[in-house]
C-alpha cells in the first residue's frame, strides 16, 4: 500500500486570514491520523504565510505519525529543522510572490551546497528527501548528493487538459520514478492530487508514498478531515488493488 503523508498546510492558511488560534493545524493532523494516514506534512515558508515554527514544535510534538517538513535549503531553515528533527525534510524551490510551490528543485545546479546539508541532516538521523520534476538528469543529481529520497513534482500533470499531452507528462513521471528506483532512492510523488487524478500515480509500482494537502483540507470543508482522508486512502488503495490483480493474471 502506498503511504499517505496529509499535507495540512492550508489548515494555518484558514486560521492567518484573521491571525487567531483556529482551526488548529495540530487537531487537523490528529484527525488525519485517525482516519488511517501515514504522516503529516507541513511547509514552514520563509515569509510564514501558513504554518508558524510553534505549529512545527506543536506538531512535531503532538503526532505519533512520522513529520516530513518541506522547507527551502537556507541556513535558517536548515537551522529550524536541526533544532526540531523532524523524521524527514523534504528541500523544496520557494519565491515569496509564489502562490504555491512552482516547480521542482534544481538539484543539478546545487550539488555541492545540497551535500552539506544532507551531512547535517543525516547526522542528526534527519531524513532527506528532494521535490524535483520528473526529470532523468535531476534524479541522477539527487543520487551523487545521496538523497535518501526523491518526491516527483506531478504539478504539471495534474494541471494538464488535453489527453496527449497528460499521457506524455505521465510518461516523464514514470521514467523517473522507474530511474530514481533502479538507482536506490525512494521515490514519492505530490502535488495537486485529487481523488481522480491520483489513480494514474497511484498505479506506478516505484512510487511509495504521496503528499496530498489542498484538496484534502478543500474537501474536509464538506466532508470533515476524517472523511476526506479515508476517501484519498481509498481512492489509492483501489488503484494499487487493481494494479495488483492485473498482475496476477
Amino acid at each position: 500500500m502506498i503511504r499517505l503523508f496529509v499535507n495540512v498546510d492550508h489548515v494555518a492558511t484558514i486560521r492567518e486570514a484573521r491571525k487567531t488560534i483556529e482551526p488548529s493545524p495540530l487537531e487537523a493532523a490528529l484527525l488525519a491520523e485517525k482516519a488511517g494516514a501515514q504522516g503529516i506534512t507541513i511547509h514552514l515558508r520563509e515569509d510564514r504565510r501558513h504554518i508558524q515554527d510553534e505549529d512545527v514544535r506543536i506538531i512535531r510534538k503532538g503526532i505519533s505519525m512520522p513529520l516530513n517538513l518541506e522547507m527551502a535549503p537556507t541556513e535558517e531553515m536548515i537551522k529550524i529543522a536541526l533544532e526540531i528533527q523532524p523524521y524527514q525534510v523534504s528541500l523544496v524551490p520557494e519565491k515569496r510572490q509564489e502562490i504555491t510551490t512552482e516547480g521542482g528543485l534544481d538539484v543539478c545546479s546545487q550539488e555541492t551546497n545540497l551535500s552539506k546539508i544532507r551531512e547535517k541532516l543525516h547526522y542528526k538521523k534527519i531524513l532527506l528527501s528532494l521535490f524535483i520534476d520528473p526529470d532523468e538528469e535531476q534524479v541522477d543529481a539527487a543520487k551523487r548528493i545521496k538523497a535518501d529520497s526523491i518526491e516527483i513534482n506531478t504539478g504539471k500533470y495534474t494541471e494538464l487538459l488535453l489527453a496527449e499531452e497528460i499521457e506524455a507528462e505521465l510518461e516523464r513521471i514514470q521514467i523517473s520514478a522507474k530511474r530514481g528506483a533502479e538507482r536506490g532512492l525512494k521515490v514519492f510523488a505530490g502535488h495537486g492530487l485529487n481523488y481522480k487524478n491520483v489513480k494514474n500515480i497511484a498505479a506506478i509500482p516505484e512510487i511509495e508514498e504521496l503528499n496530498i494537502g489542498h484538496f484534502i483540507v478543500g474537501q474536509a470543508i464538506y466532508r470533515g478531515m476524517e472523511n476526506a482522508v479515508i476517501e484519498m486512502i481509498n481512492a489509492i488503495k483501489r488503484e494499487v488493488d487493481k494494479q495488483a490483480d492485473f498482475g496476477s493474471i
